[in-house]
């Protein structure tokens, strides 16, 4: 039968779907991701794979797993997929689109909301002991209500962030590489500049892509364009963002505050950022609902089964075949 490596650890259902297709199995079963060498010697005989972004699957693995017909990455970016290399070697590549849209968005809302308004700094003072009660002047943070939202990259989450910004009475600005007239009509946004972006908004909310135009694309030269009372929002991709002047400017006052969710160099941070009190910090976890990633492991393994049966992946990724 053929054989599936599966990288990690899964939640409900996990391998299930790949085992009642008549697969074969072979789980790393941790919820660290296998060393290089491990994986390098478990694709040698894996039809199928599935892994996470935390796995670089590049030529040398490609090379390694002459069997290999398609890769199932448990994540809608696949920056760490070598989709050329995979190309050239007619292996599929598959994704986990849609299925955590909604999930994104709520945490990138929780976020938004807990950097604007100071809760976690509330929360640390409250836990200390030094909390001596009801202050005016106290944690002072930034209004969200009726401000302007600035959304980098109105994919299907960033859509789906914009339009929970009405329930704000939020203004709504946008950048993409092209229009989407679809979510202007929807979400009532307005298509501006990069530029404009930065200077405009009040929150600003990362969903692009990461590719070679994308990187540090929130560099030093645009927080300073930023509003000194700006909050800037990550639950795109870590390496977008210039994690290094991302400190200094926060530390220096150039923008209000900051909320990450993904990190440029995972799961390691940049020197001083957990030490500032102006940033939120969570843990990579903005699909970390049960149904969404339950959802995600179901369109990862149903990708994986229908190429081993001749079908073609249900999310295929657009460079593969």
């Amino acid at each position: 039968m053929p054989l599936v490596y599966v990288t990690r650890r899964l939640p409900e259902p996990g391998i299930e779907p790949l085992t009642a297709a008549g697969l074969d199995v072979e789980l790393h079963d941790d919820d660290l991701p296998p060393a290089r060498e491990e994986l390098l010697a478990q694709v040698a005989g894996a039809d199928g794979l599935v892994c996470t972004l935390a796995d670089r699957i590049d030529a040398e693995v490609l090379d390694a797993a002459p069997r290999l017909q398609v890769v199932a990455n448990l994540a809608v970016g696949y920056d760490n997929i070598d989709l050329a290399a995979a190309a050239a070697r007619e292996v599929v590549v598959a994704n986990t689109p849609d299925v955590l849209t909604e999930a994104s968005a709520d945490l990138t809302w929780a976020l938004l909301l807990a950097a604007a308004r100071r809760v976690l700094e509330g929360d640390r003072l409250v836990r200390s002991g030094a909390w001596r009660g009801w202050a005016p002047a106290e944690l002072l943070g930034r209004p969200v209500w009726g401000t302007t939202l600035g959304v980098i990259g109105m994919g299907a989450i960033g859509t789906a962030v914009a339009r929970r910004a009405r329930g704000f009475g939020m203004t709504v600005l946008y950048h993409n590489r092209r229009r989407a007239p679809d979510a202007e009509a929807e979400v009532g946004a307005t298509y501006v500049t990069l530029d404009e972006l930065f200077e405009r908004s009040d929150a600003i909310s990362i969903h692009t892509p990461l590719n070679d135009e994308s990187r540090h694309l929130v560099d030093a030269a645009a927080l300073n364009r930023m509003k000194r009372t700006a909050v800037l929002v990550n639950v795109g991709r870590g390496p977008v963002v210039d994690e290094a002047a991302l400190v200094e400017a926060l530390r220096a006052g150039e923008i209000a505050a900051a909320a990450l969710d993904v990190y440029e160099r995972e799961p390691h941070l940049a020197a001083g950022l957990a030490e500032l009190d102006n940033v939120v910090l969570a843990p990579h976890m903005a699909s970390a609902t049960s149904a969404s990633r339950a959802a995600m492991v179901r369109l990862a393994c149903e990708n994986v089964v229908a190429v081993l049966a001749g079908r073609p992946a249900v999310t295929p990724v657009r460079s593969s075949r």
